[in-house]
């Protein structure tokens, strides 16, 4: 059973020692970082932040953490109530990579992780890292509670869906060493955006930092499978989750977007939607915080936030 509602949009603590997990080694990394070896040996890289229940955020397509702003201001606002762990997916930043890719090694990276933060977790995913914490709970990771912010599904006529043979073409790009044209074309037809948006992408002053990881779009082609061909079936393999599942859009995201958070709302069983007006898929992170901060919590209201909690400055804090 699925519930829908409205909200109005709202304008380091050392991690020591990392223990071991279940079925991870783990190694300190810094006074305020970390890295946890997955299933097959590769080192994941991340950063710990606050106290509280853990709360393990998976980011979207090329995002990692030296360049993700946006996390990094999110994990603040969510430190004051959880321990907030971020990290670098597979091939990007400061964590390795081994070949040949598989979802699986990308989810045992994650069960890493809850193996690292104590054996279980809640888990926010933004865009395809959403799709990735969904795969996950599918497999049976020990995920509390999860919370997705727009899984970019494509399950209407609302948007061209994803040509059969994009990520044979993006590859090939890739392997002849022309990132920027795959990269442009990932922007194009991935994301929808007009050409010449993508145009000049060398001189833009992230691509040095994009480059690197341009390759890592075709992992996450790879985790979004056949979700983006304009068929609503396809979700149907999300049904089997059953932990509490937050859903959520931005009202100002276009409508095949917010059709497809529905269309995943009324698949999960356990599963409410919240829409966070005057958001797009660049969600604000207070606007974020606060909502997820209620879910987590099991409550309609967050608790009171702490004296000089960063949200409290950004908006009035309900209850």
């Amino acid at each position: 059973m699925s519930t829908a509602s409205t909200v109005p949009a709202e304008n380091s603590v050392p991690a020591g020692t990392v223990p071991a997990g279940n079925r991870a080694e783990s190694e300190a990394v810094g006074s305020a970082a970390g890295t946890v070896r997955s299933g097959d040996g590769t080192l994941i890289a991340f950063d710990r932040v606050g106290d509280g229940p853990p709360l393990i955020c998976v980011g979207g397509a090329t995002v990692y953490r030296a360049i993700d702003e946006a996390g990094a201001e999110l994990a603040a606002l969510l430190a004051p109530y959880f321990t907030v762990i971020t990290y670098d997916r597979r091939g990007r930043g400061e964590s390795g990579d081994a070949a040949p890719y598989a979802v699986e090694r990308e989810i045992e990276d994650l069960d890493a992780l809850i193996g690292m933060a104590g054996g279980s977790a809640f888990v926010l995913g933004e865009s395809s890292g959403a799709v990735l914490a969904l795969e996950a709970a599918v497999r049976g990771l020990a995920i509390t509670r999860l919370a997705c912010y727009e899984p970019p599904f494509v399950v209407d006529d609302g948007r061209p869906p994803m040509p059969g043979d994009f990520l044979e073409r993006f590859d090939e790009l890739v392997a002849r060493g022309r990132r920027a044209e795959a990269f442009a074309m990932f922007m194009t037809v991935a994301v929808g955006l007009p050409a010449e948006a993508a145009a000049g992408i060398r001189d833009d002053p992230m691509w040095p930092a994009l480059e690197g990881v341009v390759h890592t779009i075709a992992y996450d082609g790879q985790i979004m499978g056949d979700t983006q061909r304009g068929t609503p079936s396809a979700l149907a393999r999300f049904a089997s989750v059953t932990a509490p599942t937050l859903v959520m859009d931005g009202g100002e995201s276009p409508a095949w977007q917010r059709n497809a958070v529905q269309a995943l709302t009324d698949v999960l069983p356990n599963a409410r939607r919240r829409t966070l007006e005057g958001q797009t898929h660049r969600f604000t992170p207070a606007a974020l915080a606060l909502i997820v901060t209620e879910f987590f919590h099991g409550t309609t209201t967050a608790p009171s936030p702490p004296k000089n909690c960063p949200i409290r400055s950004r908006g009035p804090w309900p209850g």
